[in-house]
């Protein structure tokens, strides 16, 4: 190999981005091939190249029985093999430079998963937007795409690569808008703090286009974490809600105590208490009433990104409705539940061990025991029902002694010469008299069937 040939391959290396020495191990693989093609060419042979000098040479091995290499080394080049092996190298070289650039990008696209890159908008449909690298290309699918985002043609944009793929055409790289990752990198381009390590971002809860939260942690007491990612009068946190195309970003202090983070979580909201179920793992968020609809943000978004920040499940309640659900929950239920005996039929099985009723027995009331009402309203039915049935009686027995009374009357004016209008009238007087005291007397009566079948509805209402 002559020198211009030796500095042909140094330009070309330069020019491509590729290492002379895999320029060399292209070269020899394309001679190798040539030689096999040649006439009487041995069964293993293999090409050697200086690269000091570019001087190459063709080696050859025995082969035994079993068809391994046994023996010395020897030179097997052939007198005209530099006409043969540069026609070799006009054809094979531009497609194994195209499968060397292919690998080497994707080597060095391979290990920036998870990292932040800045693009140029080739084009842009309804399946995927191209975006020019420089030196490759990236490819951000609808699903990666900010809803309602447009990207023109000739847009500057920052992405985050999210996966890195082989493929025959080259390494397929491809980047997302929507990820979570984009905001934490954005945060380090602009805030030193985080950068160094300072300042970190615990947690990062997004929805694509519309609002953001992130949770930031200070490892040095004297750094304010909210306070260095906002920037003097919000200039930081301005650069990367720009980039973002107005997303708005809320930043709230992380901490360990969990009631804590999570009033912190729901700002812009005040909240009035927290109570966690650890074993649930919901958090109770007590907020006032006129903080209701704020903490649950428009079609409930407040809630959902505090739910995701803080990782538990936030259930808000105002204290008016905390009121009304205390109030139910001191009203006593019969305890029990629902079971399947042995014949497959859903019955009720009381929490006090008392026998199963089935479904219809639990519709009809059969079976359930009523309530036990006051003894003393108990009593007192029992009471008006004997005065009343006593006063019945004593009724009946003052009717039959003014008849009898009538009469003896009736049979003394007889033997009497009085005149007979006064003993009419005075008869008559006592019949209506009788008469009145009678229904007086079935009155009291009724009433204390009345009183007695009160009790026995109260009874049946209590069941």
């Amino acid at each position: 190999m002559n020198a211009e040939m030796m500095e042909a391959l140094h330009a070309l290396a330069g020019e491509r981005g590729i290492s002379v020495d895999t320029l060399f191990s292209v070269l020899a693989d394309a001679m190798e091939s040539a030689y096999k093609k040649m006439p009487g060419a041995r069964e293993y042979a293999w090409v050697v190249i200086n690269p000091d000098t570019g001087e190459f040479r063709v080696m050859s091995q025995d082969l035994d029985e079993e068809g391994e290499p046994v023996g010395d080394e020897f030179d097997v080049t052939p007198s005209d093999f530099g006409r043969i092996a540069a026609q070799a190298a006009k054809q094979v070289m531009g497609q194994r430079i195209r499968e060397a650039e292919r690998e080497l990008k994707y080597e060095e696209y391979s290990g920036r998963e998870g990292d932040i890159v800045t693009g140029i908008i080739q084009q842009s449909d309804a399946r995927y937007t191209l975006l020019d690298l420089g030196k490759a290309e990236a490819l951000m699918p609808q699903s990666e795409q900010v809803p309602f985002d447009r990207p023109q043609p000739g847009q500057r944009v920052k992405a985050y690569i999210v996966e890195v793929r082989r493929s025959p055409k080259g390494p397929q790289i491809v980047v997302s808008r929507t990820h979570p990752g984009l905001i934490k990198r954005l945060f380090e381009l602009e805030v030193p703090e985080i950068a160094d390590g300072i300042v970190e971002i615990k947690a990062c809860a997004r929805e694509p286009g519309q609002r953001t939260k992130i949770a930031v942690y200070s490892n040095d007491p004297n750094v304010d974490p909210v306070g260095a990612c906002v920037g003097a009068r919000g200039g930081r946190v301005r650069m990367v809600v720009n980039e973002l195309n107005g997303e708005k970003i809320d930043i709230v202090p992380f901490t360990e105590d969990q009631n804590e983070f999570v009033m912190k979580a729901l700002a812009p909201a005040k909240v009035t208490e927290v109570r966690i179920d650890e074993e649930t793992g919901t958090a109770e968020v007590i907020v006032p009433d006129y903080q209701l609809s704020l903490a649950i943000g428009k079609e409930g978004q407040n809630a959902r990104l505090a739910h995701r920040l803080v990782g538990l499940r936030v259930d808000i309640k105002s204290e008016t409705q905390l009121a009304e659900d205390e109030a139910n929950e001191s009203e006593s239920w019969a305890e029990g539940e629902w079971i399947t005996n042995e014949d497959g039929e859903q019955v009720w099985q009381p929490a006090d061990g008392g026998e199963a009723i089935t479904a219809e027995q639990w519709e009809s009331g059969e079976g359930l025991e009523p309530e036990s009402f006051d003894d003393a309203d108990a009593d007192a039915g029992a009471e008006v029902e004997v005065e009343a049935e006593a006063e019945a009686e004593d009724a009946e027995a003052e009717v039959a002694a003014d008849t009898d009374s009538d009469s003896e009357d009736g049979a003394e004016s007889a033997e009497d010469p009085a005149p007979t209008e006064n003993a009419d009238s005075d008869a008559d007087d006592a019949s209506e008299e009788a008469r009145s005291e009678v229904v007086a007397a079935d009155d009291l009566a009724q009433d204390a069937d009345g009183a007695g079948d009160d009790a026995g509805d109260d009874e049946g209402g209590a069941a």
